[in-house]
């Protein structure tokens, strides 16, 4: 049987999400984009009511929910700001090559903390010289002693001037290709680790991204992810098919933002004597709006739903990051049409929704790369 109702308990949740977003989130947005600044207040907030670390078990002081759960209220985030969507949900990313490949300690020690405290967490992963190409980055991780020595330098890191701790990836056997990389648990207070500028981005500026550099960073062998050598790249990897459905929810979340700031506007303006949503011109193009959400939102839940049953997921989530994140695009550049010339003013909302959904077909695996993901996939056993 087909089921697409939330539980009594998901409604519940998804209700305080949006109420959450529409008291503590939407108000703050412009001021969080003009300013560049971080919305600590806001996710302070919410770890409060218990709308962080939701994926986190509960011995570690988590919520123990699911993908799904996560998911909706991560389009309810979006929806409120994409750039605090994204700030916030940097721990996701981070907790989970730890939740799905950590050892007890390292799952007690730093998911602990994230849960004790609104602290954020970091994925280090690309590079200045390596983005989709994962096994193109250069740091290194040499064993000395009980300690290693870590050395290399990280961009485009999501929280990164926040970030108590960092999930960091670095060859430890570079003969070895993408089987040579393992995943470390960096302090971002040990002596080496050090941040570069906040990046100036074109939209989501609440989220704090700048790159981290490691240089002689003595990282201790119980922060070695899983404490064996040569799984980073699959803890990596592994973490992807968690994250992508809630990425695909914020893409989601911006697309409806935008979707009803147009249709209000369309209900409020006359032209030729007549509501703009009465054109048909405008109202096929409100349509095709709402259908593609509709789609983003089927895609996002079924990956979710998968991860949830223990089905494998990767494909599924390859496809709703990459249709969602293209029809973000899509839709936010066709609510700043319906606004016309008042669109393309940063006085409305729906030119800061643009600017935000861009990023949306590029982090976290480019459209591109999701489709040479589905292309792996669906070839697989041929």
């Amino acid at each position: 049987m087909v089921d697409f109702t939330l539980s009594e308990e998901q409604q519940m949740l998804q209700e305080l999400a949006r109420e959450f977003a529409m008291e503590n989130v939407r108000p703050m947005a412009e001021h969080w984009d003009e300013n560049s600044e971080f919305p600590m207040e806001a996710i302070e907030a919410a770890h409060e009511l218990g709308l962080m670390n939701l994926h986190i078990p509960e011995a570690y002081g988590g919520m123990g929910m699911g993908t799904l759960d996560e998911v909706v209220v991560q389009e309810e985030f979006a929806w409120g700001d994409p750039g605090f969507a994204t700030a916030s949900y940097s721990n996701g990313l981070t907790a989970a090559p730890i939740i799905t490949g950590g050892t007890e300690e390292q799952k007690s020690k730093y998911l602990g903390r994230l849960t004790e405290a609104p602290r954020i967490a970091a994925y280090a992963v690309t590079e200045p010289g390596a983005g989709s190409d994962v096994a193109s980055i250069q740091s290194t991780a040499v064993k000395d002693g009980d300690h290693y020595v870590l050395n290399g330098s990280k961009m485009w890191i999501t929280g990164a001037g926040k970030a108590d701790w960092f999930f960091v990836l670095a060859y430890t056997d570079k003969s070895a290709g993408y089987k040579g990389m393992s995943a470390f648990i960096v302090e971002s207070a040990w002596d080496g680790v050090s941040l570069g500028k906040k990046e100036t981005n074109m939209g989501q500026r609440a989220s704090d991204t700048r790159s981290v550099n490691f240089e002689d960073v003595q990282v201790p062998v119980d922060n070695l992810v899983g404490g064996v050598e040569g799984k980073g790249w699959f803890n990596a990897m592994t973490a992807f098919d968690l994250s992508r459905p809630n990425v695909a929810a914020h893409a989601t979340g911006i697309s409806r933002a935008a979707f009803e700031y147009a249709l209000q506007y369309a209900d409020e303006r006359e032209t030729f004597g007549k509501k703009l949503h009465q054109h048909q011109a405008i109202q096929f193009m409100l349509a095709d709006m709402k259908t593609k959400i509709e789609a983003s939102r089927a895609l996002t839940w079924k990956s979710a739903w998968e991860a949830d049953n223990g089905i494998r997921n990767t494909e599924s989530a390859a496809h709703a990051k990459r249709f969602a994140a293209d029809m973000a695009m899509e839709v936010t550049t066709d609510a700043v049409q319906v606004f016309g010339g008042y669109g393309y003013s940063e006085e409305y909302p729906v030119a800061r929704l643009m600017r935000a959904a861009k990023v949306m077909q590029i982090y976290e695996g480019s459209s591109q790369v999701q489709r040479m993901i589905i292309g792996r996939e669906m070839t697989r056993n041929l």
